[in-house]
């Protein structure tokens, strides 16, 4: 159940990066995650449960391993929101397990497709959730994303947000209409706390929703429009969302993780390259994203870096 009054929060996802050896660097996601809760000013961090985090990649075992540095690194400043989306729900509970042992905050878990195609009912994603949510006792967030996950209906995001143990979701929507509808029927109607997506964060605080998800550097850009929010200095909110309309979206062709993995280099936080075989920005395109990021609450950080 949501608490009235609650501050804005600000769910931090951070990028999973890699060795040559393909292995998670660990010493390069202690220092991203140190910049995430110090410079980013998360209120929760995830580990290994989102698209961006390339967590997918991963053995099972490497994506368990992940999850522990992760609460490890964060070392108890901020909640640790651990992903356990699995197509069988015998492995998310076993993910769900581990993550309580390890002293985890929340889970986080896509709303699935089904695996032998076609999208699920109602029934289906409700007895899903239910079935996980009966085995841990953790507060779950409702992850939805379509393309990895199922495309999930008004009528059935609001089904789920009412179940006991949901009490986040994470929207990926851009569609103002759905954000604002589910805005006041979960989050203001007290059922769950409803995060946004970059592009929708601050039209999502003004209509009473509770913040965003997204993977770093985005998310130091989204500290300053959050800040200016709640100082109720809406002009500088709203210039500090404009950086939005073309960050990430001119170098989206290349897919968000290699867009934020480029622009986390260039503000001096390397992450390293994408998994293969997907590739990195080309030289001119990354010149191009260092030429935008000088214009945004970034542009200290890319200076520093070039300097």
């Amino acid at each position: 159940m949501r608490q009235p009054g609650l501050q804005p929060g600000l769910i931090v996802a951070p990028l999973t990066p890699f060795t040559a050896e393909l292995k998670v660097d660990e010493q390069a996601l202690r220092r991203q995650i140190d910049y995430v809760v110090r410079d980013c000013a998360a209120t929760m961090v995830v580990a290994a449960g989102v698209e961006t985090q390339e967590y997918t990649y991963l053995s099972f075992e490497a994506r368990k391993q992940l999850i522990r540095s992760t609460i490890d690194y964060v070392d108890g400043r901020v909640p640790v929101m651990v992903g356990i989306t699995h197509p069988s729900f015998r492995t998310a509970i076993e993910l769900a397990h581990e993550a309580e042992k390890l002293g985890a905050g929340a889970l986080q878990l896509l709303a699935p497709l089904r695996p032998f195609a076609g999208a699920p009912t109602q029934r289906d994603l409700v007895g899903y959730f239910e079935k996980i949510s009966s085995e841990t006792g953790l507060p779950l967030t409702l992850y939805l994303n379509p393309g990895p996950g199922t495309d999930v209906s008004i009528p059935d995001t609001i089904a789920l947000a009412k179940l006991p143990r949901v009490n986040f979701i994470k929207e990926s929507s851009r569609d103002l209409a759905r954000v604002s509808r589910l805005i006041v029927e979960i989050d203001r109607a007290g059922h769950a706390r409803y995060f946004a997506t970059m592009q929708m964060l601050l039209a999502s605080l003004e209509l009473g929703g509770s913040g965003a998800t997204m993977p770093p550097p985005a998310a130091e850009i989204a500290r300053a429009v959050i800040e200016a929010f709640v100082a109720g200095d809406f002009t500088r909110a709203a210039q500090t969302q404009l950086q939005f309309a073309l960050f990430p979206s001119r170098w989206m062709h290349y897919g968000l993780a290699p867009a934020m993995k480029a622009a986390m280099n260039l503000i001096g936080v390397p992450v390293g390259d994408p998994y293969p075989p997907y590739a990195p920005l080309s030289r001119d395109d990354m010149a191009a994203l260092a030429a935008y990021l000088k214009t945004t609450a970034l542009a200290p950080r890319v200076a520093a870096a070039a300097a």
